[in-house]
């Protein structure tokens, strides 16, 4: 409220020739994307975070109070799931889908597309196999309809309490696939770890920007004296971690590019002897299994005309090894 409504176009954000919202344009916007619980709600406890289903879209929508007034994010979420070839995303992303049990994290920072490379993903067992998949999101996203496989879709705070609970009510289930919106905190992680190493697949989001970073984030939820034995669980259950950026290309769409850790022998004795520092290095020479670097990802899109220069440095994690592989010092 009191601003021009403004649009973010492919990372950008574009003013609008709107003029400057007022409070009774701002409520009726409310009335129109919310039921009247829901905004009671909002105006109880100064936030909201929901979802709402249109014909043309599904969408996001987070109200919050500000120094200027009440405000409003609308995110649009395509009722049509891109496959994971319209996405471009390596073929070790389907290899990926094929497990029948583990833990598979995919993760970035909000808006790097991870909701919709892991809508892909579920997508594509969907299609191609015959299982029992339970969502828990914190709202739901993308919705999905069965087809091969059997869907359900919960959401915290209108279909059960609390992430964690939902987790373990999903073990009692009968699920083979179990997909949580995100792993928050030390419970749901411990929840998702012991689904995984009892037989279920499950996928998870976290908000790290690349796939060591992932590994360290979740030791580092526990005391120092829990985090030998965390090792040895994370290296038992992880399938694999993939950790996505999103990039303007040079004809001003955007582009993925991906860590992708894939947990062989070598990768698993790293991870129980803590040393996170060799991954990367396994990681930048086992493209045979897969995996990959944020870098090397970005170097081949530079290769191929798709971003410039100066963004493969902007999004790289590590700037300087950046510039050696763009120098082909590696």
């Amino acid at each position: 409220m009191g601003e021009t409504p403004r649009l973010r176009m492919r990372g950008d954000i574009v003013s609008t020739e709107y003029p400057v919202t007022d409070h009774p344009t701002f409520m009726s916007w409310l009335r129109e994307i919310m039921s009247e619980k829901e905004i009671q709600q909002f105006l109880d406890h100064l936030d909201f975070d929901g979802a709402n289903q249109y014909d043309f879209s599904r969408i996001r929508i987070n109200c919050f109070f500000s120094l200027g007034g009440p405000s409003l994010v609308i995110r649009l979420i395509p009722n049509t799931i891109l496959t994971i070839e319209q996405l471009k995303l390596p073929p070790v992303f389907k290899d990926i889908c094929h497990y029948h049990k583990g833990l598979i994290l995919v993760t970035g920072p909000t808006g790097s597309g991870k909701s919709t490379t892991l809508a892909a993903m579920i997508d594509y067992i969907n299609k191609e196999h015959q299982k029992n998949i339970i969502t828990i999101e914190d709202p739901v996203e993308f919705v999905h309809t069965s087809r091969k496989s059997l869907i359900k879709h919960r959401e915290v705070g209108r279909h059960t309490k609390l992430f964690d609970n939902a987790l373990k009510a999903a073990l009692r289930e009968d699920p083979d696939i179990i997909m949580v919106g995100e792993m928050r905190d030390k419970d749901t992680v411990n929840t998702a770890l012991k689904a995984a190493q009892t037989g279920h697949l499950v996928v998870g989001t976290l908000h790290t920007n690349s796939a060591v970073k992932t590994i360290e984030r979740i030791l580092n939820l526990y005391k120092p004296e829990e985090q030998a034995a965390m090792r040895v669980a994370i290296s038992e259950a992880l399938v694999a971690v993939i950790a996505q950026g999103l990039c303007k290309t040079t004809d001003g769409k955007r582009a993925a590019f991906h860590d992708i850790l894939i947990n062989t022998e070598s990768i698993k004795e790293y991870i129980m002897r803590g040393q996170n520092d060799e991954i990367a290095g396994v990681m930048l020479a086992s493209e045979f299994d897969g995996m990959t670097t944020m870098n090397k990802e970005l170097l081949k899109l530079y290769q191929e005309g798709r971003i410039t220069e100066e963004t493969a440095l902007e999004k790289s994690p590590t700037p300087n090894e950046m510039a050696q592989f763009l120098r082909g010092r590696i």
